[in-house]
């Protein structure tokens, strides 16, 4: 039986290890920290991209496959973690979206759901809202908590046999013809039968190690967590470039920030202003709204969010998939059912030729 060594412990990384070891493969999971206290913990948990009519056309079938692949995993995850991901279809509200025209056309292309409302239908939709003279309502579109899907995948995946090894750095590559042999770690050398590389962030600089250079960059992103009433806001609303994402219990997550800082995640208190203002233009009474947390999060940034997820062109034994950018939690499972099916030589419910390793770069 193969044995594949997963490198990154985020949901890319994690839900490629269930496919793996429901495929019959022995899976263990490295990461040079905690399993999934990276950018998968640090998003919004938003399963949509942001404007999703300004995604390369390569994203939208990763996107809509997820999307409807979302609620069985929630559950399944739920019966057998014991914790609820807590998935919930709040839908995505846009005020006055300047270019309306863009994501009508594009909600007929790829047959998804989307109203139009008047001032006053957004009124209704969002009493607290700020007045607007109209805006977009995306219905179907669904949130999750991700920390709690980080943890019921974890603890699902060790039940399924799936090895966590943490705090266990790649520093580099033992190679043998065309193929990697070993791993050289911060606790020694390990063998490698087939290995997968979906190291968020760092997976750039780890596969210009092993002669991959992808243009793959940390992009530093900032959150607030405001208190407010359950309910207060009731969908997800997106406008300006920022959103909030309103929880079940009145946490209200206000995001977020594009800042190319490499590997920095320190929060700058100038962010948190910006999100403040951002959070009361769209809810006046937000302005005096006490603040619970600000933390940052590094995504994997890739030249139009386009994720790279394939065969290592020159090394056999070596596959990658890697950066998702701004939705790394949206494109997690069809992201995960390709990789694993070019692993385990089985047919993809998607169609991999716009992610390959080797595709000419955008410009």
């Amino acid at each position: 039986m193969a044995h594949v060594t997963v490198v990154g412990g985020g949901v890319i990384g994690l839900l490629a290890a269930r496919e793996l070891r429901a495929a019959g493969l022995d899976v263990s999971v490295l990461d040079r920290g905690q399993i999934g206290r990276e950018s998968s913990w640090a998003g919004s948990g938003i399963l949509s991209p942001l404007h999703p009519w300004r995604q390369p056309d390569a994203v939208q079938p990763l996107s809509l496959w997820s999307q409807r692949a979302y609620p069985d995993l929630a559950a399944t995850l739920a019966a057998e973690s014991g914790i609820d991901p807590q998935l919930h279809v709040s839908g995505l509200l846009l005020p006055e979206c300047p270019d309306a025209h863009v994501a009508r056309a594009w909600a007929s292309r790829w047959q998804v759901p989307l109203e139009e409302l008047d001032a006053a239908a957004m009124r209704r939709a969002e009493p607290a809202l700020a007045p607007h003279a109209g805006g977009l309502l995306l219905p179907q579109v669904a949130q999750v908590r991700n920390p709690r899907l980080m943890r019921a995948l974890r603890i699902a995946l060790q039940k399924a046999g799936v090895v966590f090894e943490e705090q266990h750095e790649v520093l580099g590559f033992v190679q043998r013809n065309d193929r990697i042999v070993a791993l050289d770690t911060g606790h020694g050398r390990r063998s490698v039968d087939v290995l997968l590389v979906a190291a968020g962030a760092w997976s750039g600089e780890l596969l210009r190690a092993c002669g991959l250079d992808l243009p793959i960059q940390p992009v530093r992103g900032q959150i607030l967590a405001l208190k407010t009433e359950p309910g207060l806001i009731r969908h997800v609303v997106l406008a300006e470039d920022h959103y909030l994402v309103p929880r079940r219990d009145g946490l209200l997550l206000v995001g977020s920030t594009v800042e190319h800082s490499g590997f920095d995640k320190t929060p700058s208190p100038g962010a948190a202003v910006t999100l403040r203002a951002a959070a009361a233009r769209l809810v006046p009474t937000l302005a005096g709204t006490p603040q619970v947390a600000h933390w940052a999060g590094l995504r994997p940034g890739s030249p139009d969010g386009t994720p790279y997820i394939g065969r290592h062109p020159q090394i056999e034994n070596v596959y990658v998939s890697a950066g998702h950018y701004r939705s790394g939690l949206t494109l997690a499972p069809a992201s995960a059912a390709l990789v694993s099916a070019l692993i385990t030589a089985r047919q993809s419910p998607v169609d991999g030729a716009a992610y390959c390793l080797d595709r000419p770069a955008v410009v």
